[in-house]
């Protein structure tokens, strides 16, 4: 790896820790033996080049890409992970519930309420939710 591929993969790392925590540690180890390449350029591309841009801050970005992944209504472990991200950066609860209910009116109540109700996994498996214990319980299960 040249020096401008090391840089780029050292302040993608970074900034992955940063914005994810464990969980994007996870995701790059799981795709460690399937597709090494392909976790190289998610963080070199994605975070060492897209995140690190100082035009937009974390909260943003965050808000942008669960907006997005909701929007797409088919990509439920990548929304649950940015969830986790945007709350990681600073976002709200009711931050991330009101960019899925603008969802709605974008992308369809269908892609708004899978979106919500990967949210509340999210907030139950962070103690952030008000949900009765079978009710956690059936979320753990699904």
């Amino acid at each position: 790896m040249d020096n401008a591929h090391n840089t780029r993969y050292t302040q993608g790392w970074q900034k992955l820790k940063e914005i994810d925590g464990e969980v994007g540690e996870k995701v790059i180890a799981v795709l460690a033996p399937i597709a090494p390449d392909f976790g190289r350029m998610l963080i070199e591309f994605g975070f060492g080049d897209i995140y690190s841009r100082p035009q937009l801050d974390l909260r943003a970005r965050e808000i942008a890409t669960i907006a997005a992944l909701a929007a797409l209504g088919n990509a439920a472990p990548q929304l649950k992970i940015h969830i986790e991200a945007a709350l990681n950066v600073g976002c709200t609860r009711d931050e991330i519930v009101e960019v899925f209910m603008q969802m709605a009116l974008y992308a369809g109540f269908p892609a708004a309420l899978n979106a919500l109700f990967a949210a509340r996994e999210v907030f139950a498996a962070r103690g952030m939710a008000d949900l009765p214990p079978e009710e956690v319980a059936m979320l753990e299960t699904a």
